[in-house]
C-alpha cells in the first residue's frame, strides 16, 4: 500500500513546483511549450532508446504482455465512437483515444511496481508495449491530424513516411533493434544519451504544473462528457479488461495483481506532451492526465487490497 501512496507523492510534488513555477512567472510565457517540445524532440526519444536497448525483450513477451496490449488497445479503441459521435475534431480525439488506454508506467508505474508488487520488472510488459507500439502510433496519427488542422493536406507519400519523421517512433525502433540483436552501445555513447533521457519526466511533470496555472477547472465548458468517458475507460474499464483476460489466461495471485494494478495506472503524463507539441486536444490531455490520476488512488488501494 505504501507504494501506491508514495508514488503519487512524489509526482505531485513535482508537479506542485511546475505550478509555483507557472505562478511566479520565472520561466516567461511561453514555458509550457518550450518544456514540452524539449521532451518530445530531445529527451523522450532518447528515453525510449535508452529503456527499450537494456530491456531484455524477449523475456517480457508472456501472458503479462498479451493482457497488456488487448486492454490497452480496446480502451482506446472504446473512446473512438465518443469523439466521432461528439462531432470533435480529429486531433482531440486522438488525444481523448491515448488518454483512454496510455498509462503512466513510468514515474508512477516504477514506484508502485517496486513498493507495492515487489518488483519493479513487473511495468515492463507495459512500457515495452506502450514505448514500440501506442507511443510511435498516436504521435505519428497527431503530426498527421496537426497538419490537417493547419490546413495542409498531406501527400500519401509524406503519410505513409510519417513515422521515418517521427523522432518517438526513430528511437523506439532503434531500442529494440539494439535489445533484439544484443549489440553493446560503448558507455560514452549511452551514458549522454541516458543523462539526456532523465530530463524526459521531469520536463513533462513540470510542463503539466505550468499548465495548471490559470486553468478553467477539468470538464469546464463542452469537455465534460469528453472527460467523463476518458475517465471511465481509464479507470475502471481498463483495469476490469485486465482482470478478466487474466483469469481467462490463467494468471491467478501475484501475477494476476500485477496485470491489474498496471492496468489501473493513470493516463500518463506523456499524453499531455503530445497534445502540446501538436496543438490538439491540449485540454482534455492535461484534464485527463489529472482527473484520472485523482480517481485512480481509491481504484489502486481497491485492487491492492482485494487481490492482494
Amino acid at each position: 500500500m505504501n507504494g501506491v501512496v508514495d508514488g503519487f507523492v512524489v509526482i505531485g510534488i513535482v508537479i506542485v513546483v511546475g505550478y509555483l513555477l507557472g505562478r511566479s512567472g520565472l520561466l516567461g510565457p511561453g514555458s509550457v511549450e518550450v518544456l514540452s517540445r524539449l521532451a518530445f524532440f530531445v529527451a523522450s526519444p532518447a528515453l525510449l532508446f535508452v529503456t527499450l536497448a537494456q530491456a531484455d525483450v524477449r523475456a517480457v513477451f508472456s501472458e503479462a504482455l498479451v493482457v497488456t496490449a488487448v486492454s490497452s488497445s480496446v480502451a482506446c479503441l472504446l473512446y473512438l465512437p465518443v469523439g466521432l459521435l461528439r462531432r470533435r475534431p480529429p486531433g482531440e480525439t486522438a488525444v481523448g483515444s491515448m488518454a483512454s488506454g496510455y498509462v503512466n508506467a513510468g514515474n508512477l508505474g516504477i514506484p508502485i511496481a517496486t513498493y507495492a508488487l515487489g518488483n519493479a520488472a513487473e511495468v515492463a510488459p507495459v512500457m515495452l508495449f506502450q514505448l514500440a507500439v501506442l507511443a510511435p502510433l498516436f504521435s505519428t496519427v497527431l503530426d498527421l491530424t496537426s497538419a490537417r488542422a493547419d490546413g495542409e493536406r498531406p501527400p500519401l507519400l509524406r503519410t505513409l513516411t510519417a513515422p521515418l519523421r517521427n523522432p518517438i517512433a526513430l528511437a523506439s525502433a532503434a531500442g529494440l533493434l539494439v535489445s533484439a540483436t544484443g549489440l553493446q552501445v560503448p558507455g560514452a555513447v549511452l551514458a549522454p544519451v541516458e543523462l539526456i533521457g532523465n530530463l524526459a519526466v521531469p520536463a513533462m511533470l513540470l510542463a503539466f504544473g505550468l499548465s495548471l496555472r490559470g486553468a478553467p477547472w477539468p470538464g469546464a465548458g463542452d469537455g465534460a462528457p469528453s472527460l467523463v468517458a476518458v475517465m471511465l475507460l481509464k479507470n475502471l474499464v481498463q483495469p476490469a479488461l485486465a482482470l478478466a483476460l487474466g483469469l481467462l489466461l490463467g494468471l491467478s495471485g501475484h501475477a494476476l495483481l500485477a496485470v491489474v494494478v498496471c492496468a489501473a495506472l493513470p493516463t500518463a503524463q506523456n499524453v499531455f506532451g503530445y497534445a502540446v507539441r501538436f496543438g490538439q486536444g491540449v485540454t482534455l490531455g492535461r484534464d485527463a492526465g489529472l482527473v484520472t490520476t485523482l480517481a485512480s488512488v481509491p481504484v489502486l488501494v481497491t485492487v491492492v487490497t482485494l487481490l492482494d
